[in-house]
């Protein structure tokens, strides 16, 4: 029983059940209806014929430059998209796909986007998916989250090979590790082609991938995260806290903002808990005691508030509305998270928690309890 309840929990938080995501066809004519958001990508996925890619692994990096179409009646926090049928005006949809034959045309492509904002907002967002996650859906969920809090400058998704299937668990566990060398070369590449700040933002299994990352580079060049990186998010972390712990030992200087987004409502978390047998042990995204962490420079951002009313609860900061107008509204503040309890008292509503070096933000929700 307990075993068919894994496996149901499973595929409730898969992106589509049983439908088919291996394809998502592209539409140009998307674009006479929606509006377009550039995303470039880095996969060492395995390229297929029809010019997608899939979930096996590739000993090369791909780079493209990927066009979603943003449907006119998108809400915040929402995600909608179809798969071999989208439907423009209402499903996030992928109206082109180009593939760079050099690193020096997606680094001129990318000058050109950048170019397009300010000089002080030429940032690099670089979105590393987690767990159960197609390329497409990766690309549609970095529009919607840079598109909803809007985010300035270029938006770049590390698509590593999940293998897109809600029971490739152990599958997209071993591809994290293979996965790792590649997401360093696109850090340093990014860095070394004259771009602004680039801030890393990571998700689930993808929190993982981007800690042991940084914790290689760090291993071969002692400061270069501190040096080179605007920021770490890692949001929903599939990763355990001794691990955690282990992995920031290795950094001669920890990049700042450090910023973990979490929540005690994380159902993903909770059944990844009792997946490797952690008998009620939190992993890092669902963490309730901010001691474990409490010699550590990062601020934690509670989210529980936000679960019941957000689309998916293993993902609180992309999908409830509330938080992300209260996001948006914060990024527009200048140095917002800056380690100052009165700055972050005046831009995010709740309770500011300081325990030794960690800074901890327990979010109260605008939403009504009588919802």
């Amino acid at each position: 029983m307990h075993g068919l309840r894994a496996s149901c929990v499973f595929l409730v938080v898969g992106f589509a059940g049983c439908t088919d995501r291996s394809f998502s066809p592209t539409v140009p004519e998307a674009l006479d209806i929606g509006t377009p958001k550039t995303v470039f990508a880095a996969t060492n996925r395995d390229p297929l014929p029809d010019g997608t890619f899939g979930s096996e692994r590739a000993d090369e990096l791909s780079l493209l430059e990927l066009t979603v179409s943003i449907p006119p009646e998108h809400k915040p926090g929402s995600l909608k998209f179809g798969y071999t049928n989208p439907d423009p005006a209402t499903e996030f949809t992928m109206a082109g796909r180009r593939k760079f034959e050099s690193e020096a045309s997606f680094s001129a492509r990318m000058q050109q986007e950048l170019a397009k904002f300010p000089s002080g907002e030429r940032d690099v967002t670089v979105f590393v998916h987690g767990f159960n996650s197609t390329q497409a859906e990766t690309a549609f969920r970095a529009a919607q989250l840079t598109h909803d809090i809007n985010v300035p400058g270029a938006t770049v998704i590390y698509s590593w090979p999940s293998k897109g299937k809600a029971l490739g668990y152990a599958y997209d566990g071993d591809s994290v590790l293979f996965a790792r060398d590649g997401l360093e070369s696109l850090l340093r590449k990014l860095r070394t082609n004259g771009t602004g700040r680039i801030v890393v933002v990571a998700h689930s299994m993808g929190g993982l991938l981007t800690m042991e990352a940084l914790r290689q580079i760090e291993i071969k060049t002692p400061g270069w995260s501190a040096a080179n990186l605007g920021g770490v998010v890692l949001m929903s972390p599939d990763l355990d806290v001794d691990v955690f712990n282990s992995q920031m030992q290795r950094f001669a200087e920890v990049p700042q903002p450090f910023l973990i987004f979490v929540s005690q409502k994380d159902s993903v978390l909770t059944l990844s808990q009792r997946l490797r047998g952690l008998d009620g042990r939190a992993r890092l995204g669902n963490l309730n005691n901010i001691e474990d962490i409490s010699e550590l420079p990062v601020e934690v951002i509670d989210t529980t508030a936000f679960a019941d009313e957000a689309e998916s609860q293993h993902f609180v900061a992309a999908s409830s509305p509330a938080l992300l107008a209260l996001l948006n509204g914060a990024r527009e503040t200048a140095q917002t998270f800056a380690r100052d309890q009165d700055r972050l008292r005046r831009i995010l509503p709740g309770q500011i928690i300081v325990r030794d070096n960690v800074i901890s933000v327990a979010l109260e929700s605008p939403v009504s309890d009588n919802r």
